[in-house]
């Protein structure tokens, strides 16, 4: 018998007509209609392994793949206070090494705890991982948990790439909060080295032949891809394929003050008022006094983006995924007029306003999936201006500022005012610039029903669960110096939780390290001299 179908008001999609909740928020982006997927990263210290880590749990956030990195440096500091050198990294130190894996069976921990209790679909594992002991272990713990794995190797030979990333990135680690640069350079630099030894790098050819992975050789010049498994995985190659490292700066700006803005009608494709024409040459002389070398322009194929772009005597390009967002049976119409004409529709959007899809129209939701194309090429490219519209902006902006869905749609975008955005190491620097030309206020505040704050399986940051208030987070390990149990040799560890054994390890968690503080801590007295 046909199955009965109900359409949800708020996406206008078709859903069985079985009282089943609607479309669950985990399934805003891709769906993956296979087993979740652990990301490992591979490769020396400062070779760009968290930047990459950063960038692509961004983008997979942005798509709407619910992504969270795992650093397992950040374990480290939470059990070593106080980093002394890099005696800890010495592959002779059996101490140091004992905490380093504790902290990576913690991590993986929280992997599990992430994909299977927390409706994560990719977990990004951030350490070096530089030895098939190691990559054998993180292989297993997967295969226990039905994960696939999907290797990043970061490989880059050329001294003075890496020197600048360590004085970029590294000096600045809390690691050498109290030391001087050159200090800092020389103890990093001997830190590489102690790794150097034992690094086994991932073989494709050979031993690793089975395994799917990328290696990413000398900062994107080339790339070797092997056994690639599925859809999600394809798209994190063409992402990495695309990203670059060049110092570059990306404008944002919407239209000129249109016609239609001045009516408080929405959509549409009306020319530019008088002052919108003011903003266009006010934006030229900007552009000039920018003094850019090799700038793109891009517009939407809509009049008043057109318009805006002539004036700044440059060649530009015309993107159709740059038009508005298509508002179907509520185009050309004022708000005002929306609520008379169709009050269940304002009231809807209202509740849930990236989901909300417009009858015969788009939602946000469907406009990052538009723009997709739009930020793989700037990612590609270097210098560019891109003069678009309120809601495209918006979706841009929540990319390069990882901001949630939640949020983007009240991100404001105001009339005649430049973004400037410049990508820095772990994210992305913004300056406003106003260009002093007057224009009607076209942003709309979340309804005060709706500033209760988003939904916890909405957040999308990099560095926060999707899942767990930020108020009540634990201590994923306890710290040496919060330890007072006495202990004469390292037991092992039963979590508290749930368990998941890898082979002769039991795996530990938040706060599974307390039997083997006391002990290590006898040790750190001699291994890190204060």
């Amino acid at each position: 018998m046909p199955m009965e179908l109900t359409q949800s008001r708020i996406q206008k999609i078709w859903l069985p007509n079985d009282n089943r909740p609607a479309l669950p928020r985990r399934s805003c982006g891709p769906q993956l209609a296979n087993s979740p997927t652990v990301i490992v990263m591979v490769g020396l210290p400062a070779r760009g392994k968290t930047y990459i880590s950063k960038k692509l749990t961004r983008y997979l956030n942005w798509i709407g793949v619910p992504t969270k990195v795992f650093n397992v440096g950040e374990y480290r500091r939470e059990a070593v206070k106080h980093y002394s050198s890099y005696d800890f990294f010495r592959p002779d130190n059996e101490e140091a090494m004992k905490v380093r894996r504790q902290c990576a069976l913690a991590a993986l921990r929280d992997v599990k705890l992430y994909l299977t209790e927390e409706a994560g679909q990719i977990a990004v594992f951030d350490a070096t991982n530089t030895t098939r002991e190691r990559r054998g272990m993180i292989l297993n713990f997967a295969k226990e948990n039905g994960f696939k794995v999907f290797f990043i190797e970061s490989v880059c030979n050329d001294p003075t790439v890496v020197a600048s990333n360590v004085r970029e990135v590294k000096l600045s680690s809390p690691d050498y909060r109290d030391c001087n640069s050159a200090d800092a350079m020389e103890d990093f630099m001997k830190r590489i080295n102690c790794y150097q030894a034992s690094y086994q790098p991932l073989d494709p050819d050979d031993y690793d032949r089975e395994l799917s992975l990328i290696k990413v050789i000398d900062v994107g010049r080339r790339f070797l891809v092997n056994r690639v498994q599925d859809h999600i995985q394809s798209r994190i190659v063409y992402y990495l394929m695309n990203i670059h490292v060049q110092p570059r700066t990306i404008y944002l700006c919407r239209h000129g003050e249109s016609e239609f803005n001045l009516k408080g009608k929405i959509g549409g494709d009306s020319g530019l008022s008088n002052r919108g024409k003011k903003f266009a040459r006010a934006l030229n002389k900007f552009v000039e006094e920018q003094n850019l070398k090799d700038l793109k322009v891009w517009t939407s194929q809509l009049k008043r983006t057109i318009q805006t772009a002539e004036a700044l005597q440059l060649p530009y390009e015309q993107w159709k995924a740059l038009n508005e967002i298509d508002a179907g049976v509520c185009e050309e119409m004022t708000y005002e007029e929306i609520r008379e004409q169709h009050p269940e529709e304002f009231a809807l959007r209202d509740q849930d306003k990236y989901y909300y899809r417009y009858p015969s129209g788009e939602s946000y939701q469907d406009l990052v999936q538009r723009l997709e194309p739009v930020i793989m090429e700037l990612e590609r490219q270097e210098n560019v201006l891109v003069i678009c519209h309120q809601a495209v902006m918006r979706c841009l902006l929540a990319y390069f500022l990882d901001k949630s869905a939640d949020e983007m749609p009240y991100l404001k975008c105001p009339l005649h005012t430049v973004l400037k955005l410049t990508p820095v190491a772990y994210g992305c620097r913004v300056e406003s610039i106003s260009l002093n030309i007057e224009a009607v206020n076209t942003h709309r505040d979340r309804p005060e029903e709706g500033k209760k704050g988003p939904n916890p399986l909405m957040r999308r940051n990099s560095v926060t669960p999707l899942a767990s208030p930020e108020p009540t987070k634990k201590p994923r390990i306890n710290s040496f110096e919060e330890h007072v149990a006495v202990s004469s040799a390292l037991p092992g560890c039963v979590p508290q939780e749930v368990p998941s054994q890898l082979p002769g390890q039991p795996l530990l968690g938040k706060a599974c390290l307390r039997p083997v503080c006391h002990f290590l801590k006898v040790f750190s007295l001699l291994i890190f001299p204060r």
